[in-house]
């Protein structure tokens, strides 16, 4: 059954203001709101500018590729070692910037990464050499796996259950960050800048980490399921009333009230680090953490092995000119942004569950024919198939790993689950940048492309396999009654008894 909001009588507190006595009574609160408006607008519009930034840092890579490897002579391993840099730091700075958002909250690690990420994107675009913009991907592959991790877990305590599918939203940001990247390269050749161009697109992105930054600092606000979860109910109130306007007072602890372990009020929940992430792994929370995982995994795979390199398939396709595969590459993305879009009507209407096995069927498709026609297909033909290919992944998949991920876990373990499900999908991500090239390379572009098929394909039927989707919940994890799983292992406040229990 789903929690009711907290009482406005009795002891809830003076002058009838809700009483609150742990994240049940936080998250009842915030879902009890049907749209996100004021202070909480701008922390969601400041949250999804980290998601912004991760993804421009990994299109000016992507962008200037191509002059950055005339310049320093760069040898094909040199070129995978830098495109799968960032994403192989972010297999292990998922989970580390999950833990230590677990630990010490939000808010800290947004701005951490932050200071990482302009201190690679000017490490990098000032080096003379391979090693130094090397190293300069490193702080980048750091600040990107802590970052995404933590704004996912972050979105999705800022939102309401009414508004969740609006955390699918980040792959439409995703998008008009690698547009946004392609279009200031684009600019950035006409000033005839040379083959520095990638110089320029690298130190771009310090730029709006500087800018974002101080905005962070300035106003993000940390998260008052997060302070509730740590027993600080006195700043989880304080918080409700900044970000949201509510009114809320902190009432004595109920008869089925729990002490969180080293918490200093009933909270509700327990601290949860590395040595317990094992939970994700048991009882209902499997089946979660299972498909997030596959989702997340698959999406990253197919978009990174392709998506990433339509640089490189625009030059196959629209001919041997930086412009000409830049535009290409920029019309490919805006189809990206309107998926992206899309994927939170899809979301609501759908599930993510069902919209993510529908977005794997229509990219296994794309794929096949791709690889069947590729070099033999009119220009059409071949344009069409990967503007296929990039809205059926951004309006399934490609958003809803990581939304599934934010949205099914307890405040107490969900940074720490969209940090594993985030290490996951970096994974994919580096297979995709190292592997794609060398597979290319051996076997052709279109024979890589039907090789390719059987990773959407695989989603697909994970999809339809695992029967989990928050969105068609009963309610928020931190509504439901605490319970053990079928073997009596205890697990977290949220926890169904069965799993699935709670969809209709």
């Amino acid at each position: 059954m789903m929690a009711q909001p907290p009482s406005v009588t009795g002891s809830a507190g003076s002058r009838g203001a809700p009483g609150v006595r742990g994240v049940a009574d936080i998250v009842a609160l915030i879902d009890g709101l049907k749209v996100v408006s004021g202070r909480a607008r701008l922390s969601w519009y400041l949250a999804f500018g980290g998601l912004f930034l991760d993804a421009y840092a990994n299109a000016a890579l992507s962008a200037g590729l191509g002059p950055m490897t005339d310049q320093m002579h760069l040898s094909s391993t040199q070129i995978s070692v830098l495109t799968a840099t960032a994403p192989f730091l972010a297999i292990l700075f998922n989970p580390v910037g999950g833990w230590v958002a677990t630990r010490i909250g939000r808010v800290p690690p947004l701005l951490a990464a932050k200071v990482f990420a302009v201190a690679g994107a000017l490490l990098a675009a000032f080096s003379g050499d391979f090693t130094t913009v090397w190293l300069g991907r490193v702080l980048v592959g750091v600040a990107y796996g802590v970052d995404f991790a933590v704004a996912m877990a972050l979105l999705a305590e800022y939102t309401p259950k009414a508004s969740s599918g609006r955390l699918n939203l980040w792959q439409a940001v995703w998008y008009v960050a690698t547009t946004s990247n392609l279009a200031l390269a684009l600019g950035f050749y006409h000033l005839d800048v040379g083959q520095d161009i990638w110089r320029w697109s690298l130190g771009s992105a310090g730029v709006i980490a500087a800018v974002l930054l101080l905005l962070q600092w300035a106003f993000l606000v940390e998260s008052p399921a997060w302070l509730a979860s740590k027993g600080r109910l006195e700043e989880a109130v304080r918080n409700l009333r900044r970000i949201y306007g509510l009114t809320a007072t902190v009432a004595a602890p109920g008869p089925g009230t729990t002490a969180a372990p080293g918490a200093g009020a009933d909270s509700g929940q327990r601290t949860v680090g590395f040595r317990e992430a094992g939970v994700l792994f048991r009882g209902a929370y499997l089946q979660r953490t299972v498909l997030s995982s596959v989702i997340s995994l698959a999406q990253a795979l197919q978009y990174f092995a392709v998506g990433w390199y339509l640089p490189v398939i625009s030059l196959t396709i629209f001919g041997e000119s930086f412009e000409k595969a830049t535009v290409g590459s920029m019309v490919f993305n805006a189809v990206g942004i309107a998926g992206g879009l899309a994927s939170a009507f899809f979301g609501r209407r759908l599930g993510l569950r069902m919209s993510s096995a529908w977005g794997f069927g229509g990219v296994c498709a794309a794929l096949l024919l791709m690889g069947l026609t590729f070099g033999k297909a009119p220009l059409v033909v071949a344009f069409c198939l990967p503007v296929c290919f990039i809205l059926c992944h951004s309006a399934g998949p490609g958003a809803n790993g990581k939304s599934i991920a934010a949205l099914s876990y307890t405040s107490d373990v969900r940074a720490l689950g969209t940090g594993v499900t985030g290490m996951i999908g970096s994974f994919g991500s580096v297979v995709g940048l190292y592997l794609f090239p060398q597979i290319k390379e051996a076997m052709g572009l279109g024979d890589t492309f039907l090789m390719l098929s059987v990773v959407p394909l695989l989603g697909m039927l994970t999809c339809l396999l695992v029967k989990w989707d928050p969105t068609r919940a009963a309610a928020s994890p931190d509504e439901l009654p605490t319970s053990a799983d079928p073997a009596g292992v205890p697990l977290p406040p949220g926890t169904p008894v069965r799993a699935g229990e709670g969809q209709p």
